[in-house]
Parts: structure tokens; sequence; C-alpha cells
């Protein structure tokens, strides 16, 4: 379950954010947009309730492992101490439950270990993603702000016949009307051109961080993966001197 929500949020973490938006403005329409954003957020909610499930199972082994390594703690000391009184038939029996409990206690150190790096990859997912969201939101305001004033600049530019035939006619009051409408629609393009270049490098921001982000959690999972063996060597080397 876990998992499935996991690549289903990466699907969309690697979206094209700039194809989204091509496409958006092709098509005269932020549907693209609102898709990806419901997509998103239900993918969120799964990831939330996964995560929250995920991080129960880490508690629960992190509890069961501690306990069964009290456990075989004390028996280890109670295995000295039969041994010590000449008790070797005890002390062979404690050794046996011993060596049951300290197998049992590794396999779910080793269960706790797994679960607190997959609980760690969806927790990072899901700020991804939440960024990921914000972002998109954003542009889907700029792409309407857009879309609305290209239609605006649609049925200015009807206008322009009219404008055109007025012109020649001699009042000095059209003309004036004339080059009056003509100044605003120079100003909607400069409007749309700047809106444009903005909306572009906003875009290649999001995607430059994107591209860091995933670069942070490949060290991360890096240092994860080390630091875990670390822990493992060191508890191997502990257990070999207790032994």
């Amino acid at each position: 379950m876990a998992q499935s929500v996991f690549q289903k949020v990466q699907t969309l973490i690697s979206a094209n954010m700039h194809g989204m938006v091509d496409q958006a403005l092709s098509k005269n329409s932020v549907k693209v947009l609102d898709q990806y954003i419901r997509q998103s957020e239900k993918n969120l909610n799964e990831l939330e309730e996964a995560l929250v499930t995920v991080k129960a199972q880490v508690k629960t082994l992190k509890r069961k492992y501690e306990t069964l390594q009290r456990e075989a703690d004390t028996l280890d000391q109670q295995i000295d101490e039969l041994l010590d009184i000449g008790k070797d038939d005890l002390a062979m029996a404690a050794q046996s439950d011993y060596n049951a409990k300290f197998d049992l206690a590794q396999e779910y150190r080793e269960q706790y270990n797994r679960q607190k790096i997959e609980a760690n990859k969806l927790a990072d997912a899901r700020l991804k993603l939440e960024a990921r969201l914000r972002s998109i939101r954003r542009e889907r305001e700029h792409v309407r702000g857009l879309l609305e004033l290209a239609k605006t600049k649609e049925i200015a530019a009807k206008s322009m016949k009219s404008l055109d035939a007025l012109n020649g006619v001699g009042d000095s009051d059209i003309s004036r009307v004339a080059d009056s409408i003509r100044m605003r629609l120079d100003r909607a393009d400069a409007e749309v051109e700047m809106r444009t270049e903005r909306l572009g490098n906003q875009m290649d921001n999001v995607l430059q961080k994107d591209r860091l982000d995933k670069q942070l959690e490949e060290r991360r999972r890096r240092l994860t993966i080390r630091q875990a063996r670390e822990e493992e060597d060191a508890d191997e080397a502990s257990d070999m001197l207790a032994k």
C-alpha cells in the first residue's frame, strides 16, 4: 500500500510542469492543471494515511525490539551466574532461551530499520508534493490571468476592423478614440509578454529547485544507508564483545 502510494506521488512530483502549462495555454483552458491538482490532493491524502500507518509500525517494531533485547540481556547475565554456581543444565536452557530472544530481537531490529527508512521516504515525498501543489496552484492563477487577458485581446481584435474603417474619415475626435484604443491594445500586448516571461522564469526556478531536491534526497538516502550499516556494525561488535 505505502509503496504503491509512494510511486503515484513520485509520478506527480516528476510531472513536466512546463508541459502542463503549455498544454493549458494551447487549449485555452486550465482544466489540465485542475486535473493535476485534484489527483495530487487525492494522493496526498492517501500518502498521509500510509505515513501514519508506517510510523505506527515503526513504533511497534522498535518497542518489540527493545523489549526482547532487554530480556536477552537479562538472560545473558543469568547464564553467567548459573555457570558460576555449576548449574550447567539450567545455563543450557537459559542459553537456548537467550538465542531465541536475541535472534527475534535482531529480526525486529532489521524490520524497524527498513520501516524507518520507508517512513522517511514517505515524509519527504509528502513535503515535495505539497511544495509542487503550491507551485502549480500559483501557475494556475497566472495561466488563468493570461487566458483572460488573451480573451480580452481577442474581443478587442475584432474591433480593429471597425477602427481601421474609421481611418481617413476626417473626424479628429474619432481618430483620437481609435488611437486611444490602439494604445490600450499595445499595453495589453506588453503585459502579456511580461507575464509570460515571468511565468517562464518562475517555472525554471521551480524545476531547478526540483533538481536540487532530488540531488539532496539521493544524498540523504546514501547517508541513511551508511548510518544503518554503521549501527549494524557497531551492534555486531558489541555482541561479539558481550559473547
